[in-house]
C-alpha cells in the first residue's frame, strides 16, 4: 500500500519501521504540503491511503463524490485562537470589532477556518454573515450552501498575507502563521494575544481540542481485505505511544529547557492521550464539526458517523 501524509512525531516509527501494519507493505510518502495530498487524493485518488482534510472529506462523502473511506485515526489536532491576525490599523481590539471588516482566508471549506468560524459565531457570538470574506484560491471542491454569506474570490496569485499587511484586508485566519507575525511585523497582531490560556479556558468548557486532518483508504481495497483498517489504526496507535514515551523520557536531550513543566501542564489539562484513536472519543468533536460545516454552508445536514468511519472493535 502507498499512504501520503506529513512528518509528524506520532508517524515516525511508521516511517522509519520501527512499526509496521500488520499484513500491509507500507509505502509510507512524505509529502510536508498538506493541500498537494488533499488534491491529489480527492480529485485522483492517487494513493491507497492518506491524510486528508476532515472538513474536505466530510463534503465529498455527504455529495456522494468519493469512494474513500475514513478511520478514527486523526493525525493533525490544533486549537486554532491563535491563528486569526489583524492589521494593527484597522481598529480591532476585540472579536466583536471583526463585525463589518473585510477578513481573508484561503478557502471556505478548509477545516481551520470552519473551527475558528464556528469558535467566532459560537464562544463570542459573531454573526458570520455580517463579515465580507476574501477567498485566496479555489474551493476544492464546489458545494451551492455559501449563498448566504459575502465571499469576494480574489484574482489568481493573490497574496492575503500581503494584503493583510497593506491593510486592504482588515484581518485573516487560517492554517497556517503569517511570516510578518513570526518577524514581529507592527503591522500585525493576533487577535487573542494570550491564546494559550484561551485555548485552556476553551478547552475546559467545551471538552473540543479541534480536529483537522483524518486518514482515508481506498474502499476497494477494504471491500477484498476488510482487516487493513484495523491493521492501520493499531500501527498508528503503536506509533503514537512510541512519540509519547519518546517525549517522556526525554530530559536534557530536548533543547527546549522548560519542556518538562510544559508536558506537565499538557498532561494536566488534556491528560495523557490528547491524540485518541477512537470514534467514541471523538464523537463529540466530529459531531461539532459538522453542526458548523451545516451552519456555514458546507453541508447540507449531518451525517451518521458510523457511515463516514470504519466501524470496528476500536471506533465503536
Amino acid at each position: 500500500m502507498t499512504y501520503a501524509g506529513r512528518d509528524y512525531d506520532r508517524t515516525r516509527a511508521i516511517i522509519d519501521s520501527r512499526v509496521s501494519p500488520k499484513g500491509v507493505d507500507l509505502n509510507y510518502l512524505v509529502i510536508d504540503n498538506p493541500d498537494e495530498i488533499f488534491r491529489r487524493m480527492l480529485h485522483h485518488e492517487e494513493f491507497d491511503a492518506s491524510e486528508l482534510s476532515l472538513s474536505s472529506y466530510m463534503l465529498a462523502r455527504s455529495k456522494g463524490r468519493t469512494s474513500l473511506m475514513a478511520i478514527p485515526v486523526f493525525p493533525s489536532r490544533i486549537f486554532r485562537h491563535g491563528y486569526i491576525f489583524c492589521n494593527s490599523d484597522a481598529g480591532i481590539r476585540e472579536p466583536r470589532d471583526l463585525i463589518g471588516k473585510k477578513i481573508g482566508i484561503s478557502e471556505w471549506q478548509q477545516t481551520a477556518g470552519v473551527w475558528m468560524r464556528g469558535m467566532l459565531q459560537h464562544e463570542y457570538d459573531i454573526p458570520l454573515s455580517e463579515i465580507r470574506w476574501v477567498r485566496q484560491r479555489e474551493e476544492r471542491q464546489e458545494f451551492p450552501g455559501i449563498s448566504n454569506f459575502t465571499i469576494d474570490q480574489l484574482p489568481k496569485g493573490s497574496d492575503i498575507n500581503a494584503m493583510l499587511i497593506s491593510g486592504e484586508i482588515d484581518a485573516s485566519m487560517g492554517a497556517a502563521i503569517p511570516r510578518a507575525i513570526q518577524e514581529r511585523s507592527p503591522k500585525l497582531k493576533r487577535l487573542f494575544p494570550d491564546y494559550q490560556n484561551l485555548e485552556v479556558d476553551y478547552y475546559k468548557k467545551t471538552n473540543l481540542f479541534p480536529i483537522m486532518h483524518t486518514i482515508v483508504i481506498r474502499e476497494s481495497l477494504l471491500r477484498i481485505n476488510p482487516w487493513i483498517s484495523e491493521s492501520l489504526i493499531t500501527a498508528f496507535s503503536e506509533a503514537k505511544e512510541i512519540a509519547y514515551q519518546t517525549i517522556r523520557t526525554s530530559g536534557d536531550k530536548v533543547s527546549y529547557v522548560w519542556a518538562k513543566s510544559l508536558l506537565d501542564e499538557q498532561y494536566q489539562v488534556l491528560g495523557k492521550d490528547p491524540y485518541p484513536y477512537t470514534l467514541a472519543q471523538n464523537r463529540k468533536t466530529l459531531e461539532t464539526l459538522m453542526q458548523y460545516q451545516v451552519e456555514q454552508g458546507i453541508l447540507s445536514e449531518p451525517m451518521k458517523l458510523e457511515e463516514i468511519f470504519v466501524d470496528s472493535s476500536r471506533s465503536t
